[in-house]
């Protein structure tokens, strides 16, 4: 149960530590959602830059990470090979984005087999180029899924209207879970991955993602409620499972966040976390049920 203010009876007591700088959080997070929303509303062409430079910048957060624990990729290749993916599906769509995930695994394990030469046999060739071909399909893969949304339209409905669909959904989740883990978490969820991480929180991030699903799938998509209901939910699972694989490479990696970018946040990764998994399960949505 959550603890009950003695001189105020009535509010609720935290029973979890905020854990972050909120005012700094909140402002940082207005920011970037303003900037988002002016993208989102440019169409393909203000929407592919910004997804592109959030997964080149996300990209380097990981590199420099990695790097600092002996794991030896080329950042050159990482890069270059998550940006000929997602602007490759902006013109070919998802064979685009499949044909460079392709070619950049190529090069990658090409490239770190030579990397110190023909006369010097590779050390740990197999470790760095299976986290190499994680990172590709982690970030650019899932980012490529995400930037395909704003070419996604159905009669007068934009493509703009499907991003800010998922991103409120994500951003529910986000916000449910804090509160209800910070009031209510007791129970930990995946206490060997995210300790903090309770299912009081997940039960908040359900409630408020199936509820914002169901409102903008009925009044932004003009689809039934229970559709949205269903795709909030499954929009929060992954979202949720995204950042219980973020908080397992953190923890194995001996880090707390990414970067320290965004104050209050962490990272670019530490925000997109979530929302990449929850980008391409939106797309499948969109391109197998009629939303």
């Amino acid at each position: 149960m959550p603890i009950v203010s003695q001189r105020h009876p009535h509010i609720l007591k935290p029973k979890n530590s905020a854990g972050r700088d909120l005012k700094s959080a909140i402002t940082v997070g207005v920011t970037l959602g303003i900037i988002a929303l002016a993208a989102i509303y440019s169409g393909p062409t203000g929407w592919y830059p910004l997804v592109a430079v959030a997964m080149a910048i996300a990209t380097w957060e990981v590199h420099r990470r990695l790097k600092e624990r002996g794991y030896v990729i080329s950042l050159l290749i990482l890069i270059a090979g998550g940006q000929l993916m997602i602007w490759s599906s902006l013109f070919f769509s998802v064979t685009g984005l499949i044909a460079g995930y392709v070619t950049s695994v190529l090069i990658l394990m090409f490239g770190r087999l030579f990397h110190h030469g023909r006369h010097s046999p590779p050390q740990n060739y197999l470790r760095d180029v299976s986290i190499g071909v994680f990172v590709f399909t982690w970030i650019p893969l899932f980012g490529g899924f995400a930037a395909m949304l704003s070419l996604f339209s159905r009669e007068d409905i934009p493509g703009s209207l499907f991003i800010i669909t998922f991103m409120l959904c994500v951003v529910a989740s986000d916000v449910g879970g804090y509160i209800a883990g910070v009031l209510f978490g007791s129970h930990p969820m995946a206490p060997a991955v995210s300790p903090k991480k309770s299912w009081e929180g997940f039960a908040g991030s359900v409630i408020l993602g199936a509820v914002t699903g169901t409102l903008c799938v009925t009044f932004l998509l003009d689809d039934a409620p229970w559709l949205g209901a269903a795709m909030g939910v499954f929009l929060v699972v992954c979202a949720t499972l995204g950042d219980l694989v973020e908080s397992q490479f953190k923890r194995e990696l001996g880090i707390k966040d990414m970067s320290r970018m965004l104050p209050g946040h962490g990272g670019i990764m530490d925000r997109l976390d979530g929302m990449l998994p929850a980008a391409m399960a939106t797309w499948l949505i969109l391109s197998f049920v009629s939303v």
